[in-house]
């Protein structure tokens, strides 16, 4: 099972938000390296919103339209 980073926030909040229009679009999404950036604080670790390989395109549509 192949994984594609989607795209890197730095705001955690924004990363869960992110993941949730995803999830809420039928996309499976997680987040990686969220528990680093909480610990050494927001805009200095990214955050990775990765999803299957078969789903990046859809996913990266998803995430350019407007919310």
């Amino acid at each position: 099972m192949a994984l594609a980073c989607v795209e890197t926030l730095f705001s955690p909040v924004e990363a869960e938000i992110a993941r949730a229009r995803l999830a809420a679009a039928g996309i499976e999404a997680i987040l990686f390296d969220a528990g680093i950036a909480s610990l050494i604080g927001p805009g200095v670790s990214g955050i990775r919103l990765m999803v299957l390989a078969e789903d990046e395109v859809a996913a990266r549509q998803l995430l350019a339209a407007p919310a």
